[in-house]
């Protein structure tokens, strides 16, 4: 592998300059004399004493997260620099703004094959992180089994995003005789609450929820945490506090789950939707899941890829992403009592019996935490790494090269292809999953890729990291090589995926140079307020396609 120089970031606040590469860059864009929330970094357990030094610099401290490592405070920027040079601070980063981002469904992912089987996910409890659960019949409280608000005073659903997305992962379908029923009935599911009423949230309430998912894993048996949010990446997974945080999810053995995010018509800089995966999607150890749409079909045939559903490599990173895609265009599940703001927004979208029809990646990652929730309950032995690698390379691979859709909203038409950075591995096939008998060995880490200038590709780059196991799980014989978890679109025995004009054309090499150089396709984020996370909804209507 080649060597990276890695220089400190320079940067200023108030004109003074930053040469430290313990502070986000971003943080010196604020006013010194502004007090500005901040997530910093330990490098060991956090105490007293420590918080102690941010009090001394005129800091307030607003929470603790001490499995992630991390104490959220409210710091003046002028003091940052200082505060950044104590021994045990790793990193400081800003509190950023996140987003929130099945009948047919169902049959779509193969999973009536579980329910023929007796597999309900009995016994797993998922950690839904999102806008919380609102009251329905199909999640009454002895499915609900824990509640919490972070920032707010309870775990009720005001947004009208967390209710669909419990349903889909373990809805009882009792309200609609078992039609709207989710993927895994039969699972516990914990309800932390990290949205408000119009989708948003913040970095340090996610990070308390994912922290009190780690703390109550043993109690409710906890192995996976469904984030159907996210927000634009602004630096590297190895330093973004959201990112870190899922790591120490995945480090406690819990399967994470991430919506890629709906980002995927942004073609701000010519780069055809392309490096639009949000944080935490962007973390090679998630199981990040794209939309596809079923075009209202059981049949797995006619299903496409959405043109709203974002695509990788990941900015900055350059991480290989999606992994997986699932159905997440116009899925019918749960609505709570009264009234919620997508319900009031989007009137034409409600179902008779309590039901909401929504689109988005959003829904798609909760089709894959039910089908994890399956996959551990027949083998409840596997580790993260184990249940990612299995899915993606049982995933269906087939679909046309191209497709066109529309918005039905604003007639624009989209096209889109089925490459690597669309689809990932495939789609979810539970079915095959649940029959896969070979347990994969190693990291299942997500690999980067980059662009060979000499040959004009882009290809695959398998990296271990000792902190996540030395043996890759790609190379293992046993999942027979990268070209069979990708399928065609990586090139047998030499990693290639595709070269520099096989998406962009050579009239669109801007698109190209902005996804493979140092910019994102978002630009420059500035920090107002408390900065937000988003619920990843897609438009309301969905789109049709043809």
């Amino acid at each position: 592998m080649r060597s990276v120089l890695l220089l400190p970031v320079a940067f200023s606040i108030g004109g003074i300059l930053f040469a430290q590469p313990k502070v986000a860059k971003e943080l010196g864009r604020v006013h010194p004399d502004a007090s500005v929330n901040v997530l910093v970094r330990y490098r060991r357990a956090i105490d007293d004493a420590q918080i102690d030094k941010v009090k001394r610099r005129g800091g307030t401290e607003l929470g603790r997260f001490v499995h992630a490592g991390y104490a959220v405070a409210s710091v003046p920027a002028g003091k940052l620099l200082d505060l950044s040079t104590e021994p045990d601070i790793d990193y400081i980063a800003p509190d950023r703004p996140v987003k929130a981002n099945l009948d047919v469904s169902r049959a779509a992912t193969m999973a009536e094959y579980a329910i023929a089987t007796g597999l309900t996910g009995q016994g797993i409890g998922v950690a839904v992180i999102d806008s919380g659960i609102g009251e329905h019949p199909d999640l009454t409280k002895s499915r609900v089994v824990y509640s919490e608000g972070f920032g707010f005073k309870d775990g009720n659903d005001q947004y009208g995003h967390g209710t669909p997305v419990a349903g889909i992962i373990g809805g009882s379908g009792a309200a609609s005789g078992g039609r709207y029923r989710g993927i895994a009935s039969g699972v516990r599911l914990i309800n932390l609450r990290v949205l408000g009423a119009e989708g948003e949230g913040t970095d340090s309430a996610v990070i308390a929820a994912i922290d009190r998912a780690i703390e109550l894993r043993a109690r409710y048996n906890i192995r996976i945490i469904n984030l159907s949010l996210g927000r634009p990446p602004v630096e590297s997974y190895k330093q973004d506090p959201l990112c870190q945080s899922v790591e120490a999810a995945w480090r406690a053995g819990i399967v994470v789950v991430v919506a890629a995010g709906n980002e995927g018509r942004n073609d701000a800089t010519g780069n055809k939707g392309y490096g639009t995966i949000l944080a935490p999607a962007n973390h090679p150890l998630v199981i990040t899941v794209g939309a596809l749409k079923t075009m209202n079909t059981p049949f797995r045939d006619d299903d496409v890829i959405t043109s709203y559903s974002s695509k990788g490599p990941t900015a900055i990173d350059h991480i290989l992403k999606p992994d997986i895609i699932a159905p997440g265009n116009l899925i019918v599940s749960t609505q709570g009592k009264g009234a919620q703001t997508l319900e009031v927004n989007y009137p034409a979208n409600v179902v008779p019996g309590g039901y909401f029809r929504i689109s988005g990646t959003s829904v798609a990652a909760p089709m894959v935490s039910g089908a994890v929730a399956l996959l551990l309950q027949r083998s409840p032995r596997l580790s993260p790494d184990q249940v990612k690698a299995i899915l993606m390379r049982s995933a269906w691979k087939s679909f046309p090269p191209e497709v066109t859709a529309v918005d039905p909203a604003t007639n624009v038409e989209y096209s889109s292809r089925h490459d690597a950075f669309t689809v990932g591995a495939g789609s979810l096939d539970i079915n095959a999953a649940l029959n896969t008998t070979a347990v994969p060995v190693g990291t299942a880490a997500s690999p980067t890729v980059y662009y060979d200038t000499v040959q004009d590709l882009v290809k695959l780059r398998f990296t271990s990291n000792p902190l996540w196991g030395t043996t890759v799980v790609w190379s293992s014989t046993s999942l027979g090589g990268t070209n069979v978890v990708w399928g065609g679109n990586v090139v047998a025995g030499t990693n290639a995926l595709w070269g520099s004009n096989a998406v962009w054309g050579v009239s669109s090499m801007r698109g190209f140079q902005v996804i493979w150089g140092t910019n994102t396709v978002w630009g420059t984020t500035t920090i107002t307020g408390t900065n937000t996370v988003w619920g990843n909804f897609a438009p309301g209507s969905g789109e049709r396609g043809y």
